[in-house]
Formats: C-alpha cells, sequence, structure tokens
C-alpha cells in the first residue's frame, strides 16, 4: 500500500507544522521512528507534557463546544464537541501509554515496553473511527429534517477561541515529535490537526446556516468532519501497525549506521543488519567481519568502539554485533532470515 506521504506534507504546510530534522537521526514525520540525540529520560518528559497539555486542551474545548452545542443546537458543533471528547479520551490514553512505554526492561520484558506507544495509537485510531461513524449518523438525517441555528455568533466565537488552543496545543506537541519520534504523540496530534481543519468547517458551516440559511451547510460540515476523522484514523492505524510489526528505520538511518560501524578499517562489511524502535528505544544487530586471525580481546574491542559511535548518535539504541571471520563467513541462523543475508 502506497505511503499518504503526500497528506501528512500538505497538512504540515498548511498548519505551519514543518518538522525539520533538527538533528533528528531517524528520518521523516511518515517513518518508524524519528529521535533527535535525547536520552530516554528526556524523551519521557517531552512526550509526557505534550500528553498532559493536549488533555487539559481537550477538557477546555469540551466545555466551551457544549455550551455552544447546547446554546445553538448546530449538528456540526455537536460533530465537533463529540470529536474533543474523544480527542480527551485519546489523550488520556497517551498520558499513560507514554508513561508506561519509557519503563526499563524487566525480567518479563527484555526488550522493554516501548509497543505501549503503537497499541495506544491503535487505541486511538478505533476511538477516531468511532467518532467519525457517529458523526455522519447524526449529519445525514440534518439534510431532510432542518433545524434552525441559534446563537451563531457565540457559536463562532467559541470555535474561534478552539482554533487558537488548537494550534498551540499542536505547535507544543510538533517540538515534542522533532525531539522525541514518539508514536503516541504523533498519533494525538494527527487529532488536533483534524480538529484545526475541522473547526474551520464547523464554522463555515455554522456561518452559513445562521447567515444566510444554508441549513444544509451545517450536516455538510459534519460530513467532512467525519470524513476527515476517517482518513486520519486510517494513518494512525497504519504508523502504529508498522510500529508493532518491526518495521525497518528509514533508509538514511540504515546507512548511517553502516557507515559508522564500518568507519573503523579493521571492521569490514556490515551485513544482516536488522534495526527496529520500542517507544524511546531503537534495538539495532548486525553481522561484521573482523580478520579471522585477530584474538577474541582485539576483536571484543573493535565491537565495543563501534557500538560506541553508533549509540553517540543513537543514544537510546541496543545494538548487537555478531563478528564473522572476514572471508570464510558461513550462513547461519534461521533459513527464513537467511534469505536477507546481504541486506
Amino acid at each position: 500500500m502506497k505511503d499518504p506521504k503526500g497528506y501528512t506534507d500538505a497538512m504540515t504546510r498548511c498548519c505551519g507544522l514543518e518538522e525539520a530534522p533538527e538533528g533528528a537521526a531517524y528520518g521523516s514525520v511518515d517513518d518508524t521512528a524519528q529521535t533527535a540525540a535525547i536520552s530516554s529520560a528526556q524523551h519521557t518528559r517531552l512526550t509526557t507534557r505534550a500528553a498532559a497539555l493536549s488533555t487539559a486542551v481537550a477538557l477546555l474545548l469540551i466545555a466551551l463546544k457544549a455550551w455552544a452545542w447546547l446554546a445553538s443546537s448546530s449538528v456540526a458543533m455537536l460533530a465537533s464537541l463529540a470529536d474533543s471528547t474523544l480527542d480527551f479520551v485519546a489523550s488520556l490514553i497517551t498520558y499513560y501509554a507514554v508513561r508506561y512505554a519509557a519503563a526499563p526492561p524487566d525480567n518479563e520484558h527484555r526488550f522493554g515496553h516501548g509497543k505501549a506507544e503503537a497499541f495506544a495509537g491503535l487505541m486511538q485510531s478505533g476511538l477516531v473511527a468511532l467518532s467519525g461513524v457517529l458523526i455522519a449518523a447524526e449529519a445525514v438525517p440534518r439534510f431532510f429534517v432542518h433545524t434552525q441555528i441559534s446563537q451563531g455568533m457565540a457559536s463562532l466565537a467559541v470555535m474561534v477561541i478552539s482554533v487558537v488552543l488548537t494550534a498551540g496545543l499542536i505547535s507544543a506537541q510538533t517540538q515534542a515529535i522533532r525531539r522525541t519520534g514518539s508514536v503516541a504523540t504523533r498519533a494525538d496530534r494527527l487529532h488536533y490537526v483534524g480538529d484545526l481543519i475541522s473547526n474551520l468547517a464547523v464554522m463555515v458551516g455554522i456561518g452559513a446556516a445562521a447567515w444566510f440559511g444554508w441549513v444544509w451547510a451545517d450536516a455538510a460540515a459534519a460530513l467532512i468532519v467525519a470524513a476527515w476523522l476517517a482518513w486520519g484514523a486510517y494513518h494512525v492505524a497504519r504508523e502504529a501497525g508498522d510500529h508493532l510489526l518491526d518495521r525497518e528505520l528509514p533508509d538514511e538511518a540504515r546507512a548511517r549506521i553502516r557507515a559508522l560501524a564500518e568507519s573503523d578499517p579493521q571492521l569490514g562489511r556490515v551485513h544482516d543488519l536488522r534495526t527496529r524502535t520500542s517507544g524511546p528505544y531503537v534495538h539495532i544487530q548486525f553481522h561484521v567481519e573482523l580478520a579471522p586471525s585477530m584474538t577474541l580481546e582485539d576483536a571484543h574491542q573493535i565491537v565495543v568502539a563501534a557500538e560506541e559511535r553508533i549509540r553517540a548518535e543513537f543514544p537510546t539504541a541496543d545494538i548487537i554485533i555478531h563478528p564473522d571471520p572476514r572471508g570464510r563467513a558461513e550462513p547461519h541462523g534461521h533459513e527464513d532470515f537467511e534469505r536477507r543475508r546481504g541486506h
């Protein structure tokens, strides 16, 4: 399935959310991982702060939109209220997920707990999809049973406040993602980018219904919100699935890992390179060729030095390097993985 990169790029450009790498080692917003040179503690602090902020903003938006919906009877406002309510639930999920994901490895989870972020992303996608279905079910009958929109100016004022608060939150989340590459935070931000677009659609629908008598515009705005949420749910689920299925780091990151390892002339060609992410951690393993006459102690020192070079740019990396005798390396390991030898 083709990666809908143009979608994310368009959204980040239109909302002023360009994600320049700024030292990020692992790629762009569509990559499985994008993590700057920070520690796992910094990762936890940044993602937790972003999740707490999104939870607070969602609560405020729920209160404002509930008042506006009760005052106006707008189905578009109801759609936006439902969206913000599910955003609040999703933000709570994100808050606890990023904290759990940052827990260090234990005896039962030797690779850490990082995939909790991806599970949170899947739960968020389900909530977003449910929201879209409920909104569409409420909006379609409004095309046939017209309801007068009242308190149009007050509702529009609420939406303006919502746009300002959401834009500020998205900016804070973008900064956190630039430094952490958090899947859960990125999924949470996608909700609020959707909110920003849907809020604008709701403003158009309410304004058209209140000022021009185009009652159908209110329901049409709600359907636009529902369609947007469905697309966002697909995008979040796809990225979370990539994380859970151990998708490789981007080619640029893999090439950099290979270059760092092979920068020592004593260390030969890197092969069987495998990478994956798990929350704040990156797991890297590969084989290298060393001189067959080399002592075990010398080989150990060369391998450790390679690990240190890689970890200098990938500080949360867990690295396993397997040495092979140069010129005499024979395939070993499970045959299904041997088919990928040389990659």
